[in-house]
């Protein structure tokens, strides 16, 4: 079995793995960061949850170590692109945890914050900066950064980029960029449209492939309940009321009012629940995660969009109150469950005009899900 430490990789970053527990990489690691010490293009298929932020931020903490320079002013060696806020705090928190004992410094840029600070932190120069791509085009039309000097480019969850409406921006920020850069592009799947954006962006690229988004997390136990949606709210409170309900559970809804008024009947029936979207300001959505992460909260409603952020241990219940339409997306939200060798459930409301979605998830998953009675959730 391979150890980090056979991957060759800087005494620094070791001893930060250390730790963290980190002892053996996981498929996606032991694969991708070898060929991106070599300098190669990756093109890497990966769901969150696969370790993929340790498999590109390690082989470039090394290599950044390697090739020690002096900072330039508004400029910065590598450029991490990430689709959501809460996604870019997590990336840049994993830089700066791996790399803790390199001195290497790690900024941050996103919307709905002032943008002063964040000028303020690239003012100096910076080795990585992550960046939402709406804010980082906003610093770059005031000329607060420089990317003509970036060495590295990484796009994370490219297809959710896509999702977003972000493509464009994409073009606009890589054309920016130095040709002769080296391109890490991860997406959890691969529409016409990434695969085109990939095919321009990354040069001679190595595919790294792992758990295709058509398998679903093999240690979730999956139920669907067939209920109709003015029903739905009522369930789920008595659900999540029943003793061996509890956990920490992550609720997913469809639109952003739905959060809200889930939350709402959810205090209203004695339960606290907080919830995460693109309308709640920062510093109320870092409060949300921190509360469910630290177990003051054990229930969190989120977005898909909100999500793709969320990396949390221990989540013992993922609850799809709507079912997605997009049957990719049922594979992202089970997978928020049954981590780090913990199993975990997965249940899904269904209404009548929810039943086609259910026959694309299970054409995906190319499995049926096993049906619950409302009366058995409710006892």
């Amino acid at each position: 079995m391979t150890t980090f430490a056979e991957l060759g990789l800087a005494e620094p970053l070791l001893r930060a793995l250390t730790v963290e527990n980190y002892t053996v990489p996981t498929p996606i690691q032991a694969q991708a960061i070898p060929i991106a010490l070599a300098g190669r293009d990756i093109e890497g298929i990966a769901q969150t949850g696969t370790g993929k932020t340790a498999a590109f931020a390690l082989p470039i903490l090394h290599r950044l170590l390697a090739k020690p320079q002096p900072p330039v002013r508004r400029a910065c060696r590598v450029l991490v692109l990430a689709p959501t806020r809460e996604l870019a705090v997590q990336i840049a928190g994993s830089f700066r945890a791996y790399g803790r004992q390199t001195g290497l410094r790690v900024a941050l840029m996103f919307g709905g914050v002032p943008k002063f600070r964040q000028s303020q932190s690239v003012e100096r120069g910076v080795d990585v900066l992550v960046a939402t791509p709406g804010r980082l085009l906003d610093h770059l039309s005031d000329g607060a950064i420089r990317l003509d000097l970036a060495e590295i480019l990484v796009l994370d969850e490219a297809d959710h980029m896509l999702d977003l409406g972000f493509i464009i921006p994409i073009r606009r920020i890589a054309a920016m960029l130095p040709a002769q850069r080296q391109t890490l592009f991860f997406s959890a799947t691969m529409p016409r449209e990434i695969a085109a954006l990939s095919a321009t962006l990354l040069h001679d690229p190595v595919r790294v492939a792992v758990s295709p988004v058509a398998t679903a997390a093999e240690r979730v136990e999956q139920a669907v309940c067939f209920v109709e949606q003015s029903h739905k709210r009522t369930l789920l409170a008595q659900f999540l009321k029943r003793d061996d309900a509890g956990g920490r559970t992550l609720v997913f809804s469809r639109t952003k009012h739905g959060a809200d008024r889930i939350v709402q009947h959810l205090e209203a029936s004695g339960l606290r629940a907080n919830a995460i979207h693109g309308d709640k300001s920062q510093a109320m959505r870092d409060r949300a995660l921190r509360d469910f992460r630290d177990g003051r909260c054990n229930i969190l409603i989120a977005t898909d969009i909100a999500a793709r952020g969320i990396d949390v241990d221990g989540i013992t219940h993922v609850i799809n109150y709507d079912l997605p339409n997009v049957p990719e997306s049922y594979v992202h939200r089970i997978g928020r469950t049954a981590r780090a060798g913990q199993s975990g459930i997965a249940i899904s409301f269904c209404d009548r005009s929810e039943r086609g979605h259910l026959r694309g998830i299970e054409k995906l998953i190319k499995a049926r899900i096993s049906v619950v009675e409302p009366e058995l959730l409710a006892a």
